[in-house]
């Protein structure tokens, strides 16, 4: 098992929390995201301990919604003393729904629309991030027209190689997000923000990437971020406060998959910047950090029902599900591997290696190949292990699949957090 609250049943039955997986399939029915709200609880508090213990409480940790946004992560993350980084007006309207304050989270985007600028500044959005120069002018004028000066963040382009899949590295030159500090394009940026009269340049922000494994990209990036820090105090007479160094902090997907523990990975990254303060004499700055993965990703797994068995003699068999990559896209965009077993015979040998697909119609819509898996056949309950993160988040209505139900864990109970949609959800706005 890849996470500590997954066991077997004596009835052979895969638990989560607690919680019997095939009971929960004939239940809620198929597809069926589960989630673990005390792995969840135990993440958010894992890192709230480790900025108490490491750097006296002076930081804040705040969930990237973009993992998981639903209102039940926000009343979650909210009870445990965590803010949220949210990166639309759809995210930031779910927090604000779900009770969160506003002053706890920050506001993301490389393509912000005039109207989510103006919903973070009419509401008090913490910080807002912005992204390039005519962000800042927009930005600004709503800022003036609304009466009010608003705290920004600049999110900057570290130059760091992050080890991970391209299309999530996101701290290298050549990204649409953010200002270049190779170019000089950074501290123009900065100078920019500074002469703005509705805006306050509190701090900068990075992220270089995500499913990292290793700590040194993380503190390689405070080093670099601090360096900067100090060299705009030098040049502009200007010490920046707060420091936002993103999320990024990898899971175990795979029995393969060898990720450090993030208590380590903050700690590395609190000691690098600790020793650039001290090298440089620099206040050490307010830190914040945006951990979404590694907080739910491990704690969700998917149930499916086995439609069918196909084998193509000297060529694959594949074990064809109800769901697909309308409900986990990863595997489409980024060859995203799982583990996966017959949750209703968990503690059998998985003597297989199958594909499993979806019921989309495209070729690519498959949730993983050459997989290790238990002989399966029809009615089988399939469990895709380490699916909480990026899952429901990236779901989608193709086909005009419905999007699946969420369940939450606790105590080997479950309650539903986001119900099932219908074809009547589903044709809700055509006219």
């Amino acid at each position: 098992m890849l996470t500590p609250n997954l066991t077997v049943s004596a009835e052979g039955h895969l638990l989560i929390g607690g919680a019997d997986t095939v009971a929960l399939a004939q239940t809620h029915g198929t597809p069926l995201y589960v989630m673990d709200e005390t792995m969840i609880r135990e993440n958010c508090r894992g890192y709230e301990i480790v900025i108490r213990d490491e750097y006296n409480g002076r930081g804040l940790i705040c969930f990237a919604s973009k993992a998981l946004s639903c209102k039940e992560m926000y009343r979650i993350v909210d009870s445990e003393g965590l803010g949220a980084d949210v990166i639309s007006g759809g995210e930031l309207y779910t927090a604000l729904q779900a009770g969160m304050p506003a002053e706890k989270l920050v506001m993301h985007g490389n393509s912000k629309s005039n109207e989510e600028l103006k919903m973070a500044v009419e509401t008090g959005v913490g910080r807002i991030v912005c992204d390039n120069l005519p962000e800042l002018e927009r930005l600004n004028c709503i800022a003036g027209e609304a009466g009010k000066t608003v705290r920004i963040m600049l999110r900057i382009k570290p130059g760091i190689d992050a080890h991970t899949h391209e299309f999530v590295q996101t701290g290298k030159i050549d990204s649409k997000f953010g200002f270049a500090l190779e170019t000089g394009e950074a501290l123009e940026a900065v100078k920019a923000a500074l002469a703005y009269e509705h805006l306050e340049l509190v701090g900068l922000h990075c992220h270089i990437g995500s499913q990292i494994l290793d700590t040194e990209p993380f503190a390689e990036a405070a080093r670099v971020m601090l360096r900067f820090m100090d060299s705009i105090r030098k040049e502009l007479g200007v010490t920046l406060p707060d420091l936002n160094l993103g999320g990024g902090p990898g899971i175990k997907y795979t029995e393969e998959d060898d990720p450090k523990p993030f208590g380590d990975i903050v700690r590395a990254i609190l000691r690098a910047l600790r020793e650039s303060c001290a090298a440089a004499n620099y206040p050490e700055p307010f830190v914040l950090f945006e951990p979404g993965r590694s907080i739910v990703g491990g704690a969700g797994i998917t149930l499916y029902t086995v439609m069918a068995r196909k084998t193509i003699p000297n060529v694959r068999t594949y074990v064809l599900v109800d769901g697909g990559m309308c409900d986990n896209p990863r595997y489409a965009l980024y060859q995203s591997r799982y583990e996966a077993l017959i949750a209703n015979r968990a503690g059998d040998a998985r003597s297989e290696r199958v594909t499993i697909g979806g019921k989309c119609c495209e070729s690519g819509d498959l949730i993983g190949d050459d997989m290790p898996l238990q002989p399966a056949g029809t009615g089988d309950v399939l469990a895709v292990l380490a699916t909480g993160a990026y899952n429901y988040s990236m779901a989608s209505n193709y086909n005009r699949n419905p999007r699946a139900e969420i369940v939450m864990v606790r105590d080997g109970e479950a309650r539903t957090v986001v119900r099932r949609e219908s074809y009547e959800d589903i044709v809700r706005n055509d006219l």
